[in-house]
């Protein structure tokens, strides 16, 4: 497939957000990306010299991130510079440290500080290109399949996906890396070489120095067969996904699935649906076969049970009948503090806990018995309200059972006290002892912001 501003344009035409509000081309000083940008300035409308360049009515500037990780990093933003200059087309360098340990290969590090640093420096609507080529997809298979992934992975490089406050988009994915070459000889377009490209050490390189020139000369256009392959299990996946989709809709029950129509699902569906209800709800995934037991350990669990698999900072969790995934740390009151009892008054809870405030209520809270300021704790166990004058005094256990309040929430209840009585939790539920007579004004609390509790 021949590479120009023709098909450059094929490409955007088809590819570019309707939403877009500007095209960002990520260069690395090398010669695919010095290529792309070129071709961008190409497609570009004309222009007065103090006029920026635009492609589908959109304007283009260029990115480079610095690493700061070799000599060379330095030759690369120079040739980064230079080229933008002569294209008269704006660029921002963006530095990056580039963080290693915890088993990540520097390779995999860099290219999270790349991507984190280019994320930063988008502006909403705006469409990051970068200038990934049919032999870096068929790459990225083969890295995949040696690998163990799955059909996620095996998907390889999407052309466009969302990302940071915009887009990303690889519209160079069908393109053999001998016309992007070529493209730049027929252009005079200078770039400078990344020795990190070149060194066995690194996955990538090691495959592209050592093996591709085998498999090119068995198995001539192995890059565009490979790459084609690659959109073959992208199709099947987002075929998966609609499925899985479908079923998540059947299965909600608020945030949570029902566990009863888990169970009616093969084996196969049951992950399958699992996993695409936790990518909508943005949870980084367990492998495979964690999410295999997680799955034997809801379903096995006796019904007084409350079940929950941790992976990372994720768990997923059952009661009653549903199964949830909680993200980040449960939620936990801190330490007691003190509120005043005085109209407006605001006590912010924490992150994520939301904000307790007073308003005026009909048949609210007697403040003229209150004391000026109560205390706000979190449970101890063991506390008791009396919700009406004529009935019972309950457990707060058993109210937050008969109300469904998830058992991994209740520690993120506030509860009200006045000296050492309990006159209220968050605004569930108030203590009727410490109530005006029907009728009357009285102050209610409110909790503004809380998070899920059922």
């Amino acid at each position: 497939m021949s590479f120009g501003a023709a098909l450059l344009q094929a490409m955007l035409d088809e590819h570019v957000p309707a939403a877009a509000t500007g095209l960002v081309v990520a260069v690395s000083g090398g010669a695919d990306s010095a290529c792309l940008l070129a071709a961008m300035a190409q497609l570009a409308a004309p222009r007065r010299a103090d006029a920026p360049y635009t492609a589908n009515g959109l304007p283009i500037r260029a990115v480079h991130v610095d690493h700061g990780l070799q000599p060379a990093a330095a030759a690369l933003r120079e040739a980064s510079a230079a080229l933008c200059a002569r294209l008269r087309i704006p660029l921002s360098v963006v530095a990056v440290a580039v963080v290693t340990g915890g088993g990540v290969s520097i390779e995999a590090a860099a290219r999270d500080a790349r991507y984190l640093g280019l994320a930063s420096n988008l502006r909403p609507g705006e469409c990051l290109l970068t200038a990934h080529h049919a032999q870096d997809q068929a790459e990225t298979l083969l890295l995949q399949l040696l690998r163990g992934a799955g059909l996620p992975g095996l998907s390889a490089m999407p052309i466009r996906r969302p990302f940071g406050n915009g887009w990303h988009l690889r519209p160079l994915l069908g393109v053999a890396r001998r016309d992007l070459r070529e493209f730049g000889e027929a252009h005079a377009i200078a770039a400078a070489d990344d020795p990190m490209n070149r060194d066995p050490r690194f996955d990538r390189a090691y495959l592209r120095s050592q093996l591709w020139p085998l498999l090119e000369r068995r198995w001539p256009g192995a890059a565009t067969v490979l790459s084609r392959t690659a959109r073959h299990l992208a199709e099947a996946r987002q075929l998966l996904d609609q499925v899985a989709a479908a079923q998540t809709g059947r299965l909600r029950d608020g945030d949570a699935l029902s566990i009863a129509g888990l169970r009616a699902l093969s084996p196969l569906e049951q992950i399958n649906t699992v996993r695409q209800w936790l990518c909508a709800a943005e949870v980084t995934l367990p492998p495979t076969p964690r999410l295999t037991e997680a799955l034997r350990q809801i379903f096995a669990a006796g019904p007084d049970r409350l079940p929950a698999i941790v992976w990372g900072q994720y768990a997923l969790r059952r009661y009653r009948g549903r199964l949830f995934v909680t993200k980040g740390p449960v939620p936990s009151l801190g330490a007691r503090r003190e509120w005043p009892v005085i109209a407006e008054s605001r006590l912010d809870l924490g992150p994520g806990l939301g904000v307790l405030h007073w308003e005026p209520q009909i048949g609210g809270l007697d403040a003229s018995r209150l004391p000026r300021t109560l205390s706000v704790r979190r449970r101890r166990g063991g506390e008791a309200l009396k919700v009406g004058l004529c009935a019972r005094t309950q457990s707060v256990q058993h109210l937050c059972q008969s109300a469904g309040v998830l058992p991994w929430m209740r520690d993120a209840l506030p509860f009200l006290y006045a000296g050492e009585a309990l006159i209220a939790v968050g605004d569930l539920w108030q203590d009727a002892r410490w109530r005006v007579v029907e009728g009357a004004p009285g102050f209610a609390c409110r909790w503004e912001g809380a998070p899920i509790m059922a």
